[in-house]
Order: structure tokens, then sequence, then C-alpha cells
């Protein structure tokens, strides 16, 4: 018997992906997408599934409970929940809508799951709610959370509420926390998509400080892969780390994707460094890879080759995106 679920943000970078690998995977599976399709948002990630019997795509805010309870109250098993603000610079600029959309927007979520009795509640996090390292260690999932910027602490705040609602109502959940992501359909204001375009243009590329602020890349697809497992073999109440294991520097990938796209180093511009800007996450996987058995497939430079391959065979997917005032 196929599964029913609730997507939320599926519209986005993560999710839009998530969607096209679930019902590839698992044929009887119903889902139902729900998006606000704010700017991030964009139905033409999912193009090619939109005329599935099996899958539906519904308008909406997480944040409205009306809405929220009319589709969990039809039969829903799992909800999955992508929907969020997630720029930093944009949460330095107005943290109010991250506070609305992760925090109060993730209550509305737990609440409808808890009403009607979902099976399992996944939180889709961010290691960034554990704050910055210094040039040793990682984060586990027992790293005290220290965010710094308003969108970090945003998901911070979520994630409470998800562990809150398994210790008080014994909800079914889990809180996955990534590192960054990449690969196709990424809204270019995040660093690889935002250098790629510019680099393909030809325009300046701006870097923050000195660059070399560190990141752990996980291709989107992989994380698919450990959602996937998560959903349907994790432990409830437990929470998982999922990283790929590629610690780079923001000025070697910028270089490596210049040098890949056969442009001069010259269209670096370093800028002021933005607030609170973190300088190291490293995440270890060790836990979901002991106990799920877990592997990202994908090697960083063969994910990097097929990401920019895809931005420079749809240049008018990204073409005219609205991104550049937030984006230095």
């Amino acid at each position: 018997m196929g599964k029913k679920l609730l997507i939320t943000g599926g519209a986005g970078f993560i999710g839009s992906h998530f969607i096209k690998y679930m019902l590839k995977k698992y044929e009887t599976y119903q889902i139902i997408n729900l998006d606000l399709l704010t700017y991030a948002g964009d139905l033409e990630n999912l193009a090619d599934i939109k005329n599935r019997t099996n899958y539906r795509f519904v308008k909406g805010d997480i944040c409205d409970a009306q809405l929220i309870d009319q589709i969990v109250q039809a039969g829903i098993d799992f909800i999955v929940n992508f929907a969020a603000e997630s720029h930093v610079d944009r949460s330095i600029e107005d943290p109010g809508i991250f506070v609305k959309t992760n925090i109060m927007g993730t209550r509305v979520l737990l609440d409808s799951a808890k009403k009607y009795s979902v099976k399992k509640y996944i939180q889709i996090s961010t290691d960034e709610v554990y704050g910055s390292l210094d040039q040793s260690g990682y984060f586990t999932e027992d790293t005290p959370l220290a965010p710094n910027s308003p969108y970090s602490a945003s998901k911070a705040g979520a994630d409470m509420l998800v562990r809150s609602y398994y210790k008080t109502f014994n909800l079914p959940v889990n809180i996955t926390r990534c590192s960054n992501n990449y690969g196709p359909y990424q809204y270019p204001e995040k660093l690889i998509p935002l250098v790629i375009s510019k680099a393909i243009k030809g325009k300046a590329i701006p870097v923050y400080g000195d660059g070399l602020q560190i990141r752990d890349w996980l291709y989107v697809k992989d994380h698919c892969t450990a959602i996937d497992m998560i959903l349907h073999q994790g432990k409830i109440g437990e929470i998982y780390n999922i990283g790929g294991t590629n610690e780079k520097t923001n000025i070697s990938i910028i270089q490596l994707i210049l040098e890949q796209l056969g442009k001069p180093e010259s269209l670096i511009r370093y800028v002021e460094d933005r607030p609170g800007h973190d300088r190291r996450y490293a995440i270890s996987s060790k836990k979901i890879q002991a106990e799920l058995g877990w592997i990202p497939e994908y090697k960083f430079e063969s994910g990097l080759k097929d990401t920019i391959e895809w931005y420079l065979n749809n240049q008018q997917w990204w073409t005219g995106k609205k991104y550049s005032e937030f984006v230095r």
C-alpha cells in the first residue's frame, strides 16, 4: 500500500529534487507538494512530473493552519518540512520573515501532525545551527546549538520546537541537519550557482572577507537518499547529521569553477565580510552511516562538473532571476 506524503517547500531546490527522487523510487506513493512560491520556489523545477496522477501541487503557506489541517486530515502518513527562508544575507536584512516562516510555520505543521496522528514528521534543518568551528573537530548530533545569524537562529528555534513535540506529546519525529547542498536548480543567490552564473556572463564575482571560510559540500541527490533512509528507517526522536565530507574554502570553490569555465581569476572581487560570518562548518555523518548504512555517492569534483554543465545548458532557467541585490 502506498504512503501519502506532504512535502512542504517542494518547489524549492532540495524539496523538488526529493519529490522527483521519491516518485521515481516509490511508484505507489502519493505526494502533495505545498509551496507558497516565494522568490526561490519555481514550478519549473518539477515540470517533468507535474502530470503524474500521484502528485498534486497546492499553493499555500505553512503558517496557514486551516489549510494545513485540511490537507493533513485527509490522511497524510508523513510530513517532510523543507519550507524555510534560508539565505543568511536576507535574514540580516529582514529577520522577521525568518522567524515567521521557520518557527511559526513549523509550529503549525507540528500541531497538525499531532492532531491527525501523522506517522512521522521530518524537520529538514542545517549544520549552521551549531555555529562556527575552529580548524579542527566536527559537528556531531550532540554539539550544543550556537547559531550566529538570524537564519540559523530561526532554524535552531524550529529544531527545539520539534524536539519538544517529541518529548511532550510523543510525536514521531526526526531532525536532519545537512551541510551545504549544491546541484542543478539551486537558486542563483547561493555560492556555487552564483559564481557559475556570474562567470558565464563575465561579471565580477564577490568574495566575502579573505574567502577562506570553510564549508562541507553535499550533492543534493546524496541528501535525498539520506532523507529517504531516515524517513523509513530512522529511529523515532533522533537527530541525524548529513554531510558530504568535502571541506573546501570558498575561494578554492570559486577558483575551481573559473578554471572549469575557462574564465580568469581577475573576475574575483574581495568585499567587506558580512556580520557574524561563521568561519568553518564541518559535519560528522558517522551516526547515519553506522545506524542506517548511508554513504554519499558523489565525489565533489564530479558533482561540481555535472552542476556546471547543467547551468551552462539551462541558462534560460536562471537568467533574469532577481538575486543581485543580496549578493556581494
